[in-house]
C-alpha cells in the first residue's frame, strides 16, 4: 500500500521503518522487476476481503502465487486472514504459501520489536531482526558548509521525512551507498547544537575514502553501531578533535568487523 494502513485508519502518524522509496530500492536490489503500489483510499479500506481477493489480487494483479504470514489481515476491518486465502485458492486457481512467524529469544520478530530496538539505538540487534542493515535514504542537501571549510571534513547532509523512524541523536558507524558503491564512514544524527540552535533534525555523514561532489545525489546511509550521544562543544576546535576520535572509532569498528 502507498501508506501504512494502520496510520491511515487511525488518522495518526506512524514512524515508518522503510519509506516507499527505500522499499522500491531494496526490492530492485533483490531483482524484483515490478512493484505496484495500491492506493489505500476509502474504496480499498471498506472493501470486503472476498471482494479484495476477487477484484484486486486475482482480477487486477492476476495473482497465481500468493505468500502471506499467519498474522496477515486484509479487507474491511482486517476480516480477511490467511485461512481465507487458503479457502479461496481452489476457487480462483492460485497457489498460496503461508509463512510462520520467526522468533528471537522467545519473541515474535515484528515491526514493533524492531522499532523498540531502534529507539534504544541498539542497531546491531535491530539489523539482525530486520535481516539487513537499517538505512536512511535521501537527496544530499546543502548544510552550513563548516565541515568542508573550518573542519576540513566535508560531510553529506540528509533530512529524512518526518515519518521516517530515526534512532537516538548521536554518532554512528555507517556505510553510505553512492552510485552503487559502499563507503565506510561516521554519521551524526541530530541538530548539530555546536554550530547553531534550532536546526532541523537530520543525518550528517563523513565518508572515509570518498572525494567528489555529492550535492543533489541520492544516497543511502546504513547504520551499523552507536558510538556516543550528540554533544554541544564549547568551540569548533573541540568539535574537530572529537570528530577525529569518531573517525578512529568507525575505522576500528569496520576493521574488526571485517576480521570476524
Amino acid at each position: 500500500f502507498d501508506v501504512p494502513p494502520g496510520a491511515k485508519l487511525s488518522g495518526k502518524g506512524m514512524d515508518t521503518l522503510v519509506t516507499n522509496e527505500e522499499r522500491c530500492q531494496m526490492l530492485e536490489e533483490q531483482g524484483i522487476d515490478y512493484l505496484i503500489e495500491c492506493p489505500f483510499v476509502p474504496e480499498i479500506m471498506s472493501m470486503e476481503p472476498e471482494r479484495f481477493v476477487e477484484e484486486v489480487l486475482v482480477g487486477r494483479l492476476k495473482a497465481r502465487y500468493i505468500v502471506a504470514g499467519t498474522d496477515c489481515g486484509f479487507g474491511h476491518n482486517r476480516r480477511g486472514d490467511y485461512k481465507l486465502l487458503q479457502k479461496l485458492a481452489p476457487v480462483y486457481g492460485y497457489e498460496v504459501d503461508i509463512v510462520e512467524k520467526v522468533q528471537y529469544q522467545g519473541r515474535d520478530i515484528s515491526s514493533t520489536y524492531v522499532r523498540e530496538e531502534i529507539a534504544k539505538g541498539n542497531m546491531e540487534l535491530a539489523d539482525f531482526l530486520l535481516g539487513y542493515t537499517y538505512r536512511i535514504s535521501g537527496t544530499v542537501e546543502h548544510g552550513n558548509h563548516l565541515g568542508g571549510t573550518k573542519l576540513d571534513m566535508p560531510t553529506a547532509n540528509l533530512f529524512p521525512p518526518e515519518h521516517k523512524l530515526l534512532p537516538p541523536n548521536g554518532v554512528y558507524a555507517t556505510k553510505t551507498i553512492v552510485d552503487g558503491k559502499r563507503y565506510e564512514g561516521i554519521s551524526n544524527i541530530g541538530t548539530k547544537p555546536t554550530v547553531s540552535e534550532g536546526n532541523a533534525r537530520g543525518i550528517e555523514t563523513f565518508l572515509f575514502d570518498f572525494s567528489g561532489d555529492l550535492y543533489g545525489k541520492n544516497i543511502t546511509v546504513e547504520l551499523y553501531t552507536f558510538e556516543r550521544p550528540e554533544m554541544k562543544f564549547a568551540s569548533l576546535d573541540e568539535l574537530k578533535v572529537q570528530m577525529h576520535k569518531d573517525m578512529e572509532f568507525g575505522k576500528k569498528f569496520f576493521a574488526e568487523k571485517a576480521n570476524r
